[in-house]
């Protein structure tokens, strides 16, 4: 048999690549090179993120990496202090810097001056704003303090040097907190504190000598734990506060029988 003059079966196919092939991978290269890193359609990606498991998930963290961190209450103190355009600060300019967190930020500006000896009335009028703000917080409202409490106010240099000696404290203990155990400082759990610390707003208007100090310290935790998500801050808060309730009942006590106890000798 004589053999035909077209290639063998083996060789119908060239094996290496053909002309057309190389053109092919040549456009495709030029294609690359031309779309820098980070110039593809964010459409495109931002589809395959949401078809993908978690992808939701996913651009939420991408928006959190990227979002500055939030400033701390020690640091929009003292940048209120340094700020030369406020010739006087009231109660209503700290409420309106504070914004979402103006709740905890003012239970414990109210809260912290009744944690050591102070004249007698002070406690008085330092809680009455305690008890608006332990309401609100119990109901779940935005805070808000009548006219004749929000609108008083100091000079900035009487501020700055109140922050002065305030902020260090503050910042030492806010480098102590963090986000845990946050369902104890969510939206129900913190009405739920809320009647808590209206009790213990209540007494410490009480005229008890040095009986509104552990009650105050006690709004100044839940106060701390509010303010950054610290649940486990939240809960010492109130054990501590309930412990406070029993100490000032107990003096509360001995106080009436020794006042009984004079007048039933003086008759």
């Amino acid at each position: 048999m004589t053999e035909t003059g077209g290639p063998r079966a083996g060789q119908d196919r060239p094996t290496g690549p053909t002309e057309a092939d190389s053109r092919n991978h040549s456009e495709h290269d030029a294609l690359q090179e031309a779309v820098e890193p980070g110039d593809e359609p964010e459409d495109d990606a931002v589809d395959e993120d949401e078809a993908a498991p978690g992808g939701r998930l996913r651009r939420r963290l991408r928006r959190n990496r990227n979002r500055p961190p939030r400033k701390r209450l020690s640091e929009m103190l003292d940048e209120m202090a340094a700020d030369e355009n406020r010739p006087r600060i009231s109660i209503g300019d700290l409420m309106a810097a504070m914004s979402g967190r103006a709740i905890g930020a003012l239970l414990l500006i109210f809260a912290f001056p009744n944690v050591f000896p102070t004249p007698p009335g002070t406690s008085g009028l330092l809680g009455l704003p305690l008890v608006y703000l332990a309401a609100q917080m119990m109901l779940g409202r935005i805070p808000w303090l009548p006219p004749f409490i929000a609108n008083r106010s100091m000079t900035r240099e009487d501020f700055s040097a109140t922050m002065t000696r305030a902020t260090p404290i503050l910042a030492r203990a806010e480098r102590l907190l963090k986000p845990r155990l946050t369902a104890l400082v969510s939206r129900r759990g913190e009405q739920v504190l809320g009647v808590l610390v209206l009790v213990l707003a209540l007494v410490v208007m009480l005229p008890i000598p040095l009986g509104n100090m552990l009650p105050a310290f006690a709004i100044c935790l839940i106060a701390l734990g509010v303010l950054e998500k610290d649940g486990l801050w939240a809960a010492i808060g109130a054990l501590l506060g309930l412990v406070s309730l029993v100490i000032v009942s107990g003096v509360v006590w001995a106080m009436a029988k020794a006042a009984l106890f004079v007048l039933a000798n003086a008759f």
